[in-house]
């Protein structure tokens, strides 16, 4: 539904605020809708998320030939020590009601008979499963290899059929609205959001009874990455700034096979191409060899941190420029059928799967740490929850085992909004009188845009070159360096020139790239997705220690 009320109203109440529109907050809108109502905003349009640009699938425990205990043990062993077991098997046993979920929504899951003519009946109608990196076993459900796509377009067609779900795209939020805004004399707590619409660049006030943070992943902080230009790390920022617990933001994962080529921005080949016996090759004279025999038993299909400094490593020993994925021992018929999407955008730059190798590197992915929160997305600050990338809730541990992403938003955020209608009660009783709206105060128009652009791309090449795949103690502290003098300049700009959608998301990303250092520099081990050549092995006295950031309570907004 889009309600013009809600469009042209700059104090907006409601029951549930959900910010983002990925796969944890559109579940989180369609269980919610059921007794309440909802308003989502998303700050483009609601296609533009995370989940609509994921290939692989959901990982997922439907076949008899497959157990909840090797699913978890699978979780565990890719998490290197910092999965919350409990956690996990609470995700991991809940998947199944979840899927079933969806296939009532409309998604239509890839079956056996769609892929193999020669299959019988009774095995076309059951599910083809994909095998990923770390899985010992096929369990990854897909839709082609668009899983992810499909994922958003059903949801999205179905939260807008709803009469108690209001759908408001190019809205921006801002900054969350906590009791630290007003005099509030009790806990911390969220009431909702000062929200920016990015086509009048109005800021209006949300007021909710819970808000839930659903606004994915930070992969736009690195200079090389797979995710959409949304993903700024906008809800891991507003969280620290209403004081959130943040947690395990060292643990960035890359992605090992991000399609290399001049023209292609960011496509990512799907983990699920080695699944299907894709094999990565460097060039050795003049033949392509394998390497990952030399790193790991499952070799290109080891767990994705291992795969991706593999790479980084063979491409600084030799100086090459990329490396190679062969799936050339399938027919042309099965790959068009199994990747029809990864396939047609291969061929857009002259690659034929069947015939040529593809040329990949490792780009930023995943954010295995976000606002920490529980099973159910609870966040240390009342009435605000965390659902998907955004939130930590202890499955992906110091590396996310393939697909379980997708599993993880969809179970949260349904868990969320089950937890939420048990807590009614619980709810501080703050008067929306003492909540104030947004003021800019003495702030004027900017007359100095390149500031932005300038910051924007400075923080991405750092974080590249310093707090990438591979870090050192004095990378990190060349990182520090840098981003405590930008984010002064950042602050000062912002407090002196009216904000912009450009401003807010460029205040935030160098929150996060912040956190991200401060984390890295703090663990002293190399362990899953953080590597530093000066700390080379685990510590295991560190093994199941999260490491957790909070910004004390304070009544102002400035920078620490």
């Amino acid at each position: 539904m889009q309600d013009e009320k809600f469009s042209k109203s700059t104090r907006i109440h409601c029951t549930y605020l959900i910010i983002g529109s990925g796969l944890a907050g559109l579940t989180a809108a369609l269980e919610a809708a059921k007794t309440h109502d909802v308003v989502v905003i998303t700050k483009t349009k609601a296609e533009d998320s995370n989940t609509s640009h994921a290939q692989g699938g959901i990982a997922c425990v439907t076949d008899e030939h497959d157990t909840f205990d090797a699913h978890v043990a699978d979780t565990l062993t890719a998490g290197a020590g910092l999965c919350h077991p409990d956690v996990v098997r609470t995700i991991v046993t809940a998947g199944p009601a979840r899927v079933r979920d969806l296939e009532k929504y409309g998604l239509e899951f890839t079956r056996v008979g769609e892929l193999h003519a020669d299959a019988s009946p009774d095995e076309a109608r059951q599910f083809d499963l994909g095998r990923e990196g770390g899985h010992s076993a096929r369990r990854v459900l897909h839709a082609g290899d668009i899983t992810g796509r499909q994922v958003s377009e059903v949801l999205i067609a179905r939260c807008r059929e709803n009469p108690n779900i209001t759908i408001l795209e190019h809205h921006l939020a801002v900054d969350l609205i906590s009791t630290r805004h007003f005099s509030w004399q009790g806990e911390n707590c969220c009431v909702g959001a000062y929200v920016m619409d990015t086509r009048t660049q109005e800021i209006k006030t949300f007021l909710s009874d819970f808000t839930f943070l659903a606004t994915g992943g930070a992969g736009k902080v690195y200079l090389c990455t797979c995710n959409p230009d949304v993903a700024c790390g906008d809800g891991i920022a507003m969280a620290y700034r209403a004081s959130a617990e943040i947690s395990n933001m060292e643990f960035y994962q890359f992605h090992p096979t991000i399609l290399y080529h001049p023209q292609a921005k960011s496509f990512l080949i799907s983990e699920a191409v080695r699944g299907e016996g894709a094999v990565l090759k460097v060039k050795k004279g003049g033949e392509y060899v394998e390497f990952m025999q030399n790193y790991h038993p499952l070799k290109s299909l080891a767990p994705r941190d291992i795969v991706a400094r593999a790479i980084d490593n063979e491409l600084k020993r030799t100086g090459q420029a990329c490396a190679w994925l062969d799936i050339r021992h399938h027919t042309e018929e099965f790959l068009r059928k199994r990747f029809p999407n990864i396939f047609e955008e291969c061929l857009k730059y002259g690659i034929n799967m069947a015939k040529d190798l593809i040329p990949v590197v490792p780009g930023a992915h995943y954010c295995c740490g976000g606002v920490r929160t529980d099973v159910n997305g609870v966040t240390s600050v009342k009435r605000l929850y965390a659902i998907g990338e955004v939130g930590c809730t202890g499955l992906h541990g110091a590396n996310r085992l393939a697909s379980n992403s997708l599993l993880e938003a969809m179970v949260v955020g349904y868990n969320a909004v089950i937890h939420s209608r048990n807590t009614p009660a619980a709810l501080p009783p703050i008067s929306p009188d003492i909540i104030p709206d947004w003021q800019h105060g003495d702030a004027v128009n900017s007359d100095e845009l390149v500031v932005i652009s300038h910051n924007w791309d400075e923080i991405r090449r750092f974080m590249w070159d310093y707090v990438g795949i591979v870090r050192t103690i004095k990378r990190l502290e060349r990182a520090k360096n840098r981003i405590r003098l930008l984010r002064k300049e950042i602050e000062k700009y912002y407090w002196n020139f009216i904000v912009t959608p450009d401003l807010i998301e460029l205040r935030n990303l160098a929150s996060v790239a912040e956190m991200i250092i401060d984390s890295a520099t703090a663990r002293h081990e190399s362990r899953g997705l953080h590597y530093n050549l000066d700390y080379p092995t685990a510590d295991p006295a560190s093994q199941g220690k999260d490491t957790i950031l909070r910004r004390p309570l304070k009544p102002e907004l400035w920078f620490e």
